[in-house]
């Protein structure tokens, strides 16, 4: 008898202390309790998430797959054998969604080939909440991802992206190691022209969310602290 596959189920968390039914829809819950397997980038936070949400689900009873920098592209295929043999399993995000600015896009490119179903489910993203909030470009965007440290390579970076944001009218976006957000921000305001915009939008969901689109001559006459808080930048006209 030809064995049906199990789905491989993107699943988002929270993006910090958020109450989950405030980010997450009821689905979520119902398919984590459904699985017992899953490929996560931490241990303990993916267990405390799965007992947040599904208090009642067995921790005895998960199976758990790290996903992580030190994991290599040959573990890679055996994440996938439960769904192979049957059984539906999920990605579980450490902050967010799955495989946007999160591990996991190996994964899901290798259920596509070997023709297993993914379904990718609702939940918070803090590149588009923020791009949603920031009254820039969002029919024409692009995620950058981190810029570079050194303040040279980092200096051409945001001229070229500036350049990019003028001459086709793409708004830019990209992140920082939270503990330099404030040296990324000072940089801007030094290296890009008075009339581009900056949304500065941090703590996404959280009760300290702030969010804030001006022009780079107003971001110079206003303080702001970033340190440790995580922050999404995005520039254009």
């Amino acid at each position: 008898m030809k064995i049906t596959f199990g789905t491989l189920y993107l699943i988002p968390t929270t993006l910090g202390t958020t109450q989950i039914p405030d980010v997450l829809p009821q689905k979520v819950r119902e398919i984590i309790m459904i699985c017992n397997h899953f490929i996560v980038e931490n241990e303990k936070t993916a267990r405390h998430f799965i007992k947040k949400i599904c208090p009642e689900k067995m921790q005895s009873q998960l199976q758990l797959f790290l996903l992580n920098k030190h994991t290599s592209v040959q573990e890679f295929a055996t994440f996938l054998q439960p769904c192979l043999e049957g059984f539906s399993m999920g990605i579980i995000s450490e902050v967010g969604c799955p495989a946007i600015a999160d591990p996991g896009a190996d994964i899901v490119a290798l259920a596509h080939q070997k023709h297993i179903k993914v379904e990718p489910l609702v939940g918070p993203s803090s590149i588009i909440l923020a791009l949603m909030a920031s009254g820039l470009n969002g029919q024409n965007f692009a995620f950058n991802g981190y810029l570079p440290i050194d303040k040279n390579e980092r200096k051409m970076v945001l001229k070229k992206l500036e350049q990019k944001a003028r001459g086709e009218n793409q708004a830019q976006l990209f992140i920082e190691t939270p503990y330099r957000n404030d040296k990324l921000l000072q940089d801007m305001l030094h290296f890009l022209p008075n009339e581009m915009k900056i949304c500065v939008a941090t703590d996404i969901t959280l009760p300290t969310e702030f969010i804030k689109t001006q022009k780079i001559s107003e971001w110079k006459n206003e303080k702001i602290e970033l340190h440790k808080r995580p922050t999404i930048f995005i520039i254009g006209y």
